[in-house]
């Protein structure tokens, strides 16, 4: 299809460039291809490495909501952050505020939030339609809250955490699925993965880390390949982060436009339990 529309610009979420990068896109003539861009969820930096190594293209990824436009992303010409969403479109002044509403420090995990307290930005929602107690509730103390966490580098470049609900706090840790999904991801026999917080079947730690995870087709699902992928995730980040639980299944929930919906497999979790 690239070859035949001749197609110069690609978009897709995540979930579309994790499928490509498990097939050999040398058998495939993207030469007309210029640039390929990604929104919906996080981008894990495996993806864009290999993408990268496969067709010469930097993926850049962006983040919205339906709520407003592109806010914030890696616009051309600009530096670019294996990993980073990138920084705020000068359209909107994003930024990163704590649970009292203070701009967060640089390395510090808070809500991504638009300031409206001297102006209206274009391209921002106008209210939830006959929902006010829901504008409400996002739309507050001159700020939109969008829901979804990040931290900032010392330079203004953002790195996506999570949606609020999705954060896990385990045994005292608040834990970001996202970090312990790129680790995972980096396995080569790895389709798709999503972090989730259940509850601890030994009934000690209250919440524990799960791995939802879809395999490359002809791999086997074993206990072997389980334990191997909590020793993986054990050997790159904090012990505490790896997953205690991993569930391989056929393929993950996802919403019309590709994105996993973590809500559904902790929602099953509990219902397993």
């Amino acid at each position: 299809m690239f070859k035949k529309y001749n197609i110069t610009t690609f978009c897709a979420p995540p979930t579309m460039f994790r499928f490509f990068i498990k097939e050999d896109l040398s058998k495939y003539d993207l030469s007309s291809l210029k640039y390929a861009v990604t929104a919906g969820e996080a981008l894990n930096p495996e993806v864009f490495n290999r993408f990268m190594a496969a067709t010469g293209i930097r993926l850049m990824e962006g983040f919205g909501q339906t709520e407003t436009t592109l806010a914030i992303a890696n616009l051309v010409g600009a530096k670019l952050r294996i990993g980073s969403m990138g920084k705020p479109n000068p359209l909107y002044e994003v930024k990163i505020l704590d649970p009292d509403g203070n701009v967060c420090k640089p390395g510090e995990t808070g809500e991504i939030c638009i300031n409206t307290q001297n102006y209206h930005p274009k391209g921002l929602f106008l209210q939830y339609y006959l929902a006010p107690e829901l504008t409400n509730e996002a739309w507050h103390d001159g700020w939109y809250h969008t829901g979804d966490t990040a931290w900032a580098d010392e330079d203004g470049y953002f790195w996506y955490v999570g949606r609020t609900d999705d954060v896990i706090k385990s045994s005292g840790y608040r834990i970001g699925p996202f970090e312990i999904e790129n680790v995972i991801m980096e396995l080569p026999y790895v389709l798709e993965c999503a972090v989730t917080g259940v509850p601890d079947p030994q009934g000690v730690r209250g919440i524990v880390v799960k791995a939802t995870i879809t395999l490359v087709k002809g791999t086997e699902r074993t206990e072997e390949l389980k334990k191997e992928i909590q020793n993986y995730v054990k050997e790159k980040t904090a012990p505490y982060k790896y997953p205690r639980v991993v569930e391989f299944v056929d393929e993950l929930p996802k919403t019309f436009n590709g994105k996993i919906m973590r809500k559904a497999i902790r929602s099953s979790s509990e219902e397993q339990k």
